[in-house]
Parts: C-alpha cells; sequence; structure tokens
C-alpha cells in the first residue's frame, strides 16, 4: 500500500475519470462517504460540472436530507451516538427512492431530499428524471456495510486524531458512532477509493 499525495484538482480529475469507467447499466451510483469533518459533500459538489463536461450529467444527494422522524432519531437522546450509528438516517426511504430508481432496469425518477428536520416532516419533493447515463452523487457518514446498492464507494479517511481534532464541537458525541464505524465495519477495506483528507486541503490517494 502506498499514499499518493494529489492535489484537490487532481483528485477530482481523478475520480472523474474513474466514475466515467464505471461499468453500469444505465445509471452510475457513487457514494462519498465520511465524516463531516472529512467534507464528503464538497468533494461530490467538486465533481457535478467535469462530469457533465464528460457528457454524464450528473445529481447531488446528501444523506442529510433522508433523516428519520425525530421520535425515532432522538429515542434515546439528543446526543446518543448509537442512536446516530443506528437509526439516524432513512436508508430504506434512500433505497426506494433514490437507489433502487437507479438500478439497473429502473425508471430513473428519483427525490433528491425526502425530509426536512425544521418541520419534522416529508419536504415534499418534486421527482427529477435522472437521464441515462447519469451519475448519482450521495455523501454522507456510515454509507458502508448498511446494505446500500452503490457501483462505486470513495471512501473519506481521516485518522482518529484528525477526526477528533476537526469535528465541529457541537458535534463530538458523534465521535464514538466513527469509532464503532471504524472497528465493526472496516470502511477503507470496503469502498472502491480511499482517499485520505487529515487535511481536506492536502488530500491523498491510498493505493495497494
Amino acid at each position: 500500500m502506498r499514499i499518493r499525495p494529489v492535489t484537490p484538482a487532481r483528485l477530482v480529475d481523478e475520480l472523474a475519470g474513474r466514475i466515467t469507467a464505471t461499468p453500469a447499466a444505465g445509471f452510475v451510483r457513487v457514494g462519498f462517504d465520511g465524516a463531516d469533518s472529512a467534507e464528503p459533500g464538497a468533494l461530490a459538489d467538486a465533481l457535478v460540472d467535469p462530469l457533465r463536461v464528460l457528457g454524464r450529467p450528473a445529481v447531488r444527494v446528501d444523506l442529510a436530507d433522508f433523516l428519520r422522524p425525530a421520535s425515532v432519531r432522538l429515542e434515546l437522546g439528543r446526543n446518543n451516538p448509537d442512536s446516530f450509528y443506528e437509526r439516524w438516517y432513512d436508508l430504506a426511504a434512500l433505497s426506494r427512492e433514490v437507489l433502487g430508481p437507479l438500478a439497473p432496469g429502473g425508471s430513473g425518477r428519483i427525490v433528491t431530499t425526502f425530509w426536512n428536520p425544521d418541520t419534522d416532516r416529508s419536504s415534499r419533493p418534486s421527482y427529477v428524471d435522472v437521464p441515462t447515463g447519469g451519475v448519482l452523487l450521495l455523501s454522507g457518514p456510515l454509507l458502508q456495510g448498511a446494505g446500500l446498492d452503490l457501483d462505486l464507494v470513495v471512501h473519506c479517511a481521516q485518522s482518529p486524531a484528525a477526526l477528533a481534532r476537526r469535528t465541529r464541537e457541537e458535534l463530538r458525541w458523534t465521535l464514538p458512532a466513527f469509532d464503532r464505524y471504524r472497528d465493526e465495519v472496516d470502511p477503507a477495506s470496503l469502498a472502491d477509493v480511499v482517499v485520505r483528507v487529515d487535511d481536506p486541503g492536502h488530500p491523498a490517494l491510498v493505493e495497494a
């Protein structure tokens, strides 16, 4: 294994090439797995325009828009790391409304949001028609080990020290959940691409 430093722009170029080369029937579903401090959403956002230039229209979905109701998320308290790990996100809705329609033979008709945490109600989204050849860029934490049907997973990895250092104070209660994720799932071993982002401004690709 070697760690190859790359610039953020080079990383985007290499990932765009990897995504366009990924075999899939109709659509490509890409997950960007990482804690908020690893900025998986920013990396996914940066790929939208390059993919479009390559003739692959991209649609962004953030796992934070697929929360479960507060009565489920907060049943064990507002800052319970086991709740965050096990019941925070509505993965069934994500599979039904996004990943399933983009599976081989799917309709391509998806929603990009599902739940509004401010109202604790459905966000009542309009449907989006993803054209054939389109790419889903899904970002969020804890994406692996839950049976999500993705064609390519990019894991934004951080050392425990970097994760603790970069996590915002209001989210530090989630740190035990990421320890559990690392121990139980070993996300770096499952991902198709691993990017070290102890400092997101200076990423590095982990290569076998």
